[in-house]
This record gives C-alpha cells, sequence and structure tokens, in this order.
C-alpha cells in the first residue's frame, strides 16, 4: 500500500512525500519567519542601545520594516512581553548593577535608567525583583564568578515572577 504506514491512525493517509512546490512553500515561510526575527532582534537592540530614552514605538517599527500595532504584536510573540516590559526589565537590570556597585543615590540611579519617578522605579523594581531597591542594596550580594554567570543568574527574567516565587 503505497503512501501507508502501519501502526499510524487511519493507516498514516497524508504522509506521502512532499511535492517540490510545497518544500519551496514551506522554504519561503520560514525564511520569511527568519527574517522577521532577524528585524525583531535589531529592533531589541536598538531599544538595549538607548534604554535610558522613552520608548519610541515608531521608530523601533521602522527598524523592524512593520507597523506599529504588527511590531508590538510580533514583539510580544517573539520575545514573550511587550516592548515596554522588556524596557522596563532591561532598566530594573541595568538598576541592579548600579546599585550593587556603586553608592550613588538611589533617586539617580532611578534617574539614569530612565524612569521618571522614584515611586514607579521602586514599584517597578520590586515587582520584578521581589525586594525594594534599598533592600537589595542593603542586602549586598557580590558574587565572584564569571561575568556571563552572574548576569545570567541576576536577570530578572519576567514581570511578576518574583511575586510568584514569594507567594504573594
Amino acid at each position: 500500500m503505497r503512501g501507508r504506514r502501519a501502526g499510524l491512525p487511519g493507516g498514516g493517509e497524508g504522509h506521502e512525500r512532499s511535492s517540490p512546490a510545497a518544500l519551496r512553500e514551506n522554504h519561503l515561510v520560514t525564511l520569511a519567519v527568519e527574517q522577521l526575527n532577524r528585524r525583531m532582534l535589531r529592533a531589541r537592540d536598538a531599544i538595549d542601545r538607548v534604554y535610558a530614552q522613552p520608548l519610541d514605538i515608531s521608530r523601533l517599527a521602522d527598524v523592524a520594516h512593520v507597523s506599529n500595532a504588527h511590531f508590538i504584536r510580533t514583539f510580544r510573540a517573539t520575545f514573550g512581553e511587550t516592548p515596554h516590559r522588556y524596557l522596563q526589565r532591561r532598566r530594573v537590570e541595568r538598576a541592579m548593577f548600579l546599585l550593587s556597585g556603586t553608592r550613588r543615590s538611589i533617586t539617580d540611579i532611578c534617574l539614569d535608567v530612565g524612569f521618571n519617578s522614584l515611586g514607579t522605579f521602586s514599584r517597578t523594581f520590586s515587582e520584578i525583583v521581589g525586594e525594594t531597591p534599598t533592600d537589595y542594596r542593603a542586602r549586598g550580594d557580590v558574587i565572584f564568578a564569571p561575568t556571563c554567570y552572574t548576569m545570567s543568574w541576576m536577570r530578572p527574567s519576567s514581570f511578576g515572577e518574583a511575586l510568584r516565587k514569594n507567594g504573594q
């Protein structure tokens, strides 16, 4: 029986070899997705370069060569969070480094990483990290390990995760 495979429901119908046209179409879809992912990576890199500046969705959408709405949807589908949440997480990540590595005031760090309000910074920091900036600084955990391990271990992974870990 050509095209049938033993042991599959329905005898394996529809599992015949793909036609060359179907393979070409699949390759084009895969290529299009790959190109879109590369454009999303370029946009994410642009966010990383200017993390302390206000988020400009129009400029990022231009970098990715898509509309504003499509950029937000695609960014979320690609990276698992919206551009705004990604930017806040990057700002908090940078603030964590400054809090543990300098004696600068929390207000100065808040403004340097791009937050306009100390209240918003403290709330966002607490949501992501699970403790206030003051408590984080006081804990003073200094880890002597390769930077790649330290950054990976200290990097907040997503919003609200700290609250879920603490059972709140």
